[in-house]
């Protein structure tokens, strides 16, 4: 019954509005009753059409020719003359290339962690160094942070001197002073001549007890750094309850945890993420847009221990990247330049996903 009452009462039909192309174009067509004498203009009302200043596109476009090929047989045909598209894979690096050599607003901090010795994080701190510095340009600092004989040292070129971030902390002060200059830091980092980045170096020959470096200090070191560089990469130790380390934590913008296929390193790389997730919100943050680095530092590993551990981390991090054995990885000082084109490629592909979480 009342389907049929309200099928009776007439329907009032209200047009629906001029979509803004009919609305434009009666802006558009000239009024014959206007006086060609008034040169005054009257302000338009509130959701008038807008003016054709306001209506005309920009002659200016962000479109962006994509350069051709470079790499592959697509590379030697374009450079025989005759102009061919990148490959995806071509493609794929490009873009990370632009992710790494991106500056951003304000100083970053990335901590590279794994409660266990030996898990990588020492030439991860190094090698992303290198890859943010080499493409994106100068002030990136890599911080040994360790109380007990931190290797930073060890596997990095030493500048011509020996100073160690304890010469640094009493001249913190100075250093942040209106007077002091960048050039000034060059007396405590040890510039990396070919991978231009700077270390600060921890004292490994000393004993822990002998360097003993607090929350403070941290605090300290820290402010130096913000100032003075872009990005801190910091090698961190293997103590989680050290005032070093949880200090550290707090300062960190990006997360990255090295592992090997080691059962035990990838272990305590996964205890720790679960740990600070069940910590303030600031860390919980921290461990969901971690990366993991999973670097096949044993030459008997097999791609399918890569993968397994690889897999692991799917549901802990955020990214994932592998690195593949490389034997100018295994001892002395760490060049990128020394590394095999297709490890070169794989920290490329680790530092695109670090810079995404920036």
């Amino acid at each position: 019954m009342e389907l049929a009452q309200a099928a009776d009462k007439p329907q009032s039909v209200t047009p629906a509005p001029a979509g803004p192309d009919a609305v434009a174009s009666k802006a558009q067509q000239p009024n014959p009753f206007a006086q060609k004498s008034q040169s005054h203009t009257v302000p338009a009302p509130d959701g008038a059409p807008a003016t054709r200043r306001e209506a005309r596109q920009s002659f200016l476009t962000q479109e962006q020719v994509e350069e051709p090929a470079t790499q592959g047989w697509r590379g030697t045909v374009t450079r025989l003359g005759i102009r061919m598209t990148p490959s995806e894979a071509e493609r794929a690096e490009r873009a990370d290339v632009q992710a790494v050599s991106q500056h951003w607003p304000g100083p970053r901090t990335i901590a590279i962690v794994n409660g266990k010795g030996g898990a990588g994080k020492t030439p991860t701190t190094v090698l992303l160094s290198a890859i943010f510095a080499r493409y994106g340009g100068a002030g990136v600092l890599a911080w040994d942070n360790n109380q007990t004989r931190g290797t930073l040292g060890w596997r990095t070129e030493q500048g011509p001197h020996e100073t160690t971030l304890l010469e640094l902390l009493p001249e913190s002060e100075k250093l942040l002073g209106t007077g002091a200059q960048s050039a000034d830091l060059a007396h405590f980092v040890h510039h990396q001549t070919r991978d231009r980045f700077d270390v600060l170096r921890s004292k490994p020959m000393e004993l822990a007890s002998a360097q003993r470096v607090d929350a403070a200090d941290v605090d300290a070191i820290h402010r130096v750094a913000s100032k003075y560089y872009r990005l801190i990469f910091i090698d961190s130790g293997n103590d989680e309850s050290d005032p070093m380390w949880r200090r550290m934590i707090d300062h960190t913008d990006q997360l990255v945890v090295a592992t090997t296929t080691r059962d035990d390193h990838a272990e305590a790389g996964a205890l720790l993420l679960e740990a600070l997730a069940q910590q303030n919100d600031k860390a919980h943050a921290l461990a969901q847009n971690a990366v993991a680095v999973v670097t096949q530092a044993d030459s008997k590993a097999t791609a399918a221990d890569v993968k397994r551990v690889a897999d692991g981390y799917q549901t802990l991090a955020r990214d994932v990247a592998t690195i593949p054995f490389d034997p100018a990885m295994v001892d002395g000082i760490l060049r990128y330049d020394a590394l095999r084109p297709s490890t070169q490629r794989a920290w490329l592909a680790a530092g695109a996903a670090v810079a995404r979480g920036l």
